[in-house]
């Protein structure tokens, strides 16, 4: 029979894991906040959604107060092991996982609440990281709080959020670092196919410019439909003045399609952010996505958005958006309006208004 732990064994094992080591309660962090919004769209969608299928992580419902997420976790820094539990709960955290192939013992009702597992270990200049975590693509985090804009880009709404496998980073020095990534897919924790994809990063970071060159490479589909995808995307940051800030964003993207000809898919997007002052910022987006054959909207179209935010953070961990977003189709992609008995009539335009504020510990 095993011992049973004293409090004086017990408190050992919290406070003095190796004799190098800082306290492991002194690393432990429980982390968590809500984010929550309103929002209306001037087309008065009959089905009450406003964005395409499979995306909306953020004011996804038609003049509704809605939760998009709900987080609560907990994290140990890798000293030199650590790992991160993250859970969420709310609209955006349904959107996520709509996609995750549907097998035994995995799916989106398996996995539907969380938002990262990660072991990690660090040691000099190489970090290792393992299981469900950020993916290396994009300028957009899947917490709003993070992002300039309050919804997200067409761009990060058709990218992974995040990946299942083992992240390699190695930093070469402060400015410029290396990732190489051993994946499931394409964000999937479960995998649909036989294959395994790589991803890799070059990033360089200073005070003023940063910038990072992110691919993907790797069988999707299932059955018949395996075929190769090729992606790559550049994000830009630029510090211009103390209180102006640009970032670009470029994607191109490639899927064999087999006994047809491969799917393709582009898209650009910049972004300006004025600091009004200490409290208060705006952000205005442009953005243009070209899905030439929709294997990832759903439908060939190529879509088109600006967007107009105002950031005020009231408090270290409070930030409240008011944002107005105009979005076009060269397709009938989004919902108008109930007209009685006769369904409704698509359009090939929206104009969201919305409302959201993000507290967090």
């Amino acid at each position: 029979m095993a011992p049973n732990l004293t409090p004086h064994l017990l408190h050992l094992l919290l406070t003095q894991s190796s004799p190098e080591a800082p306290p492991l309660l002194s690393r432990l962090q429980v982390e968590g906040g809500v984010d929550a919004s309103f929002a209306y769209n001037l087309n008065r969608p009959a089905s009450s959604v406003n964005f395409l299928p499979g995306t909306g992580t953020t004011a996804r419902r038609h003049d509704e107060i809605t939760v998009n997420l709900a987080s609560l976790g907990v994290r140990l820094a890798p000293e030199p092991v650590g790992f991160r539990v993250l859970l969420g709960f709310g609209t955006g955290i349904d959107v996520l996982h709509r996609a995750e192939p549907e097998e035994d013992a995995t799916g989106p009702d398996v996995w539907r609440y969380v938002q990262q597992a990660s072991l990690s270990f660090a040691q000099g200049p190489l970090t290792l990281e393992a299981g469900i975590y950020p993916s290396h693509i994009g300028l957009e985090s899947f917490q709003s709080q993070l992002n300039w804009t309050y919804t997200r880009s067409w761009m990060g709404e058709l990218s992974p959020y995040y990946q299942t496998g083992l992240k390699g980073t190695w930093r070469f020095d402060e400015h410029w670092s290396a990732q190489l990534h051993l994946l499931n897919g394409w964000q999937t924790i479960g995998d649909n196919n036989s294959g395994k994809a790589l991803g890799t990063q070059v990033a360089y970071a200073d005070d003023r410019w940063s910038a990072a060159f992110n691919t993907f490479v790797g069988n999707e589909g299932s059955g018949d439909a395996e075929a190769l995808r090729l992606f790559a995307d550049t994000v830009v940051t630029l510090k211009a003045t103390g209180a102006v800030s640009i970032a670009a964003t470029a994607d191109v993207g490639r899927q064999a399609r087999p006994g047809t000809s491969a799917a393709l898919w582009y898209a650009a997007g910049a972004n300006v952010r004025v600091q009004v002052a200490e409290p208060v910022a705006m952000t205005a987006r442009a953005e243009v996505y070209r899905d030439r054959d929709g294997l990832l909207s759903g439908i060939a179209q190529t879509l088109a958005e600006g967007t107009l935010t105002l950031e005020v953070r009231p408090a270290e961990h409070l930030v409240l958006k008011a944002e107005a977003r105009h979005d076009r189709s060269t397709r009938s992609v989004f919902d108008g309006p109930a007209r009685g008995e006769a369904p409704p009539l698509p359009r090939q335009h929206q104009t969201l208004l919305a409302v959201g504020a993000a507290a967090t510990f």
